[in-house]
């Protein structure tokens, strides 16, 4: 049994210990959640889930963590930041329409295994400290509301975005959480430092930040390119450029992040030079590749058919070429109806731009 009076110091030595593990900040929350509960409802009633149907059926369990996990009283919320070091600039990939931009979180290893490892580790360190008790680890893996918990316990704010916010480390990180029965003292929840500022509402590419706090996933071109499995909404297609893998803009431009730091995680390191590569090189990537390619990445996750899709569409917004025309073409000639809509799309907007040099 622990003793009331240790868990002040219980706390502290959990924050320590997740610091010495490589966190960067840790922080405790009760579990109650109405106020995130009744925003969520509101949200999926508005059907801003889009697609994304594990979002409503797990009914209250999202919201209420002891309903979740029984006895559940605290959560144990950590970040971890990603920004990887010696990337190539963003806004210089993205303005490169030849160029193939993938958000900065999917550049290196796949972070659900680097947190869900490390957390565990922490788990068993705080077992050391207590003895035995109930916990269970998430990092974005089940209905758990992350940036709610994470804004209770001190981590950030929810800026206008709906991404978690730090004075410390902008919005550049990973969080995750550990479920417990041990009654430790809660943090003070964070205060709001947005002020006026709406730059991410207005940098956003498919006007998807509808209001502040409210993102429409149909219109998310992270969303679109990630979660959504039919073909991209012709509307979408223009805006989404080179994107073919997230959409980093509104982060991107928003003041908070000039705060932010590089990760000293190697595991978030690019890899195959994938902050740096061509559409057309990604483009000629055969299923072995990709799959050789994309193994312990988030990327993977799309399997190799949405993959060219993104592609395609991209290319669509490229400058044209006889090679990217030539490409395309041959493509169509033996890709399946999914695939050939959007061939098809991209091959007439190369055709009707006004950059296409004829050959």
């Amino acid at each position: 049994m622990i003793n009331d009076h240790n868990l002040p110091s219980i706390a502290l030595s959990i924050k320590k210990i997740a610091k010495e593990m490589g966190f960067q900040d840790c922080g405790i929350s009760d579990t109650e959640l109405t106020d995130a509960e009744n925003f969520l409802f509101q949200w999926l009633k508005n059907k801003f889930h889009g697609e994304m149907d594990y979002m409503q059926k797990h009914g209250s369990k999202r919201s209420r963590p002891n309903d979740l996990i029984p006895d559940t009283c605290r959560v144990i919320s950590v970040r971890m930041d990603y920004f990887p070091p010696h990337a190539k600039e963003a806004w210089s990939v993205i303005n490169d329409n030849t160029a193939a931009f993938i958000s900065r979180y999917a550049l290196g290893r796949d972070y659900h295994k680097v947190l869900r490892n490390r957390l565990q580790k922490l788990a068993k360190k705080i077992e050391e400290l207590v003895g035995p008790y109930q916990y269970r680890v998430f990092v974005d893996s089940a209905p758990v509301m992350e940036k709610a918990i994470a804004e209770k316990a001190g981590l950030g704010w929810i800026g206008k975005h709906s991404n978690l916010l730090s004075r410390d480390a902008g919005s550049w990180f990973f969080l995750g959480e550990i479920y417990v029965d041990i009654p430790l003292p809660s943090d003070e929840t964070s205060s709001f430092h947005c002020g006026d500022c709406t730059s991410c509402i207005d940098a956003c590419p498919t006007n998807a930040i509808i209001a502040p706090f409210q993102v429409d996933a149909r219109r998310c071109i992270s969303y679109l390119t990630i979660e959504h499995k039919g073909p991209i909404p012709v509307e979408f297609r223009q805006a989404m450029g080179n994107r073919i893998y997230g959409c980093d803009d509104c982060q991107l431009v928003c003041p908070w992040n000039r705060f932010s730091e590089d990760t000293a995680e190697t595991d978030f390191s690019v890899r195959h030079q994938l902050d740096d590569v061509t559409l057309l090189e990604l483009f000629n990537w055969d299923e072995t590749t990709f799959l050789a390619n994309t193994e312990g990445s988030a990327i993977r996750r799309i399997g190799y058919e949405r993959w060219q899709r993104n592609i395609i569409v991209a290319l669509g917004n490229s400058t044209s070429s006889a090679e990217i025309i030539a490409a395309l073409t041959l493509k169509l000639s033996n890709s399946n109806d999914y695939l050939a809509e959007h061939i098809e799309w991209s091959l007439a907007q190369l055709k009707n731009s006004a950059t296409f040099q004829h050959p």
